[in-house]
């Protein structure tokens, strides 16, 4: 199989580029005044505004309508025996149109020399676009009109010593995830929830491919729930919680590789508390427990830990 070119030198990621870097030349266009503080969220893991692990309606960055914006993020999970590290950027056009690219560093940790591969690392690539549809989440607050918006996110994992793994299991390294979003912000209260419902074949969010054939799994499209909610305790801090259904495409083909249980998945969910120490800067901590993660090797714990993020949006 020929391996695709580098994320970065995709058309669809030049031109992602180019946006961002118009953008940034196009000083007048800018975020003026902004954003209420918060109410554009932060980047989720994949790139998308939202929460930590789900993207909700929101278009980031400060940039209201007639105006372009851009963010810059990093992010970092541990659990008892992973570590994540995801970093990127995205434009906003118009408080209509977000473009995002970010990029994923997975270690396997004690999976990884399980396998003979000590000191594996899963790079995973995501291109995201969202357009809001309908609502405006702060000039509807006070009906019950939610904003909502449509995605998609385009994944890639990069060539590693798993490939021969996943293609066993019948799992491919691309694959592509179509959301919808309803974000219902009550000013008045300071309360904030979202739900998102999610077409995917990812596993693990696409850090152990996509979709599975072997032993009959079933290798379609599946639906799955995200949920949010966060309550604003002051203007720039909010605390809240989150859940996001996950596939379990994995287990199935575990079974017929004679792993039993050992590739199930489990749904991810947090606790978290964001800070805005000034409009442009947004920092997020959250308790995370990210269910199974190749139980197989790690004695069927469950991955729990902490999630720290920083988020630059002008």
């Amino acid at each position: 199989m020929p391996i695709a070119p580098p994320f970065f030198r995709t058309t669809a990621c030049r031109a992602v580029a180019l946006a961002f870097t118009a953008a940034l030349a196009s000083g007048a266009a800018l975020a003026d005044a902004g954003k209420l503080v918060l109410t554009g969220g932060v980047s989720t893991v994949e790139g998308a505004a939202g929460g930590g692990l789900t993207p909700w309606a929101v278009i980031g960055t400060q940039a209201t309508q007639g105006e372009k914006g851009v963010s810059i993020h990093t992010s970092r999970a541990v659990t008892d025996d992973y570590a994540l590290n995801a970093y990127g950027a995205a434009v906003a056009i118009d408080e209509r149109f977000e473009l995002s690219l970010a990029r994923q560093d997975f270690r396997t940790g004690i999976t990884g020399a399980a396998l003979n591969l000590p000191g594996l690392h899963l790079k995973q690539d995501i291109l995201g676009a969202k357009v809001r549809v309908a609502g405006d989440a702060v000039l509807d607050s006070d009906s019950l009109m939610p904003q909502i918006a449509v995605g998609v996110q385009f994944k890639h994992l990069g060539s590693t010593g798993l490939d021969g793994t996943l293609q066993a299991l019948g799992a491919k390294r691309s694959g592509a995830d179509v959301y919808v979003s309803a974000t219902k912000l009550f000013l008045a209260q300071g309360i904030l929830v979202n739900g998102t419902l999610r077409a995917t074949k990812a596993n693990q969010g696409g850090l152990l491919g996509f979709g599975a054939t072997l032993g009959g799994a079933d290798n379609g499209y599946e639906l799955h729930p995200e949920i949010s909610v966060a309550y604003l305790l002051r203007r720039n801090l909010a605390v809240g919680v989150e859940y996001r259904s996950m596939p379990n495409k994995l287990q199935t083909a575990g079974r017929a590789a004679g792993l039993g249980e050992g590739l199930r998945a489990g749904d991810w969910k947090d606790i978290f508390i964001a800070w805005a120490p000034s409009k442009n800067v947004s920092l997020t901590a959250a308790y995370v427990d990210l269910g199974t993660i190749v139980p197989a090797t790690t004695n069927q714990r469950k991955q729990r830990g902490v999630y720290v993020s920083a988020q630059f949006a002008f």
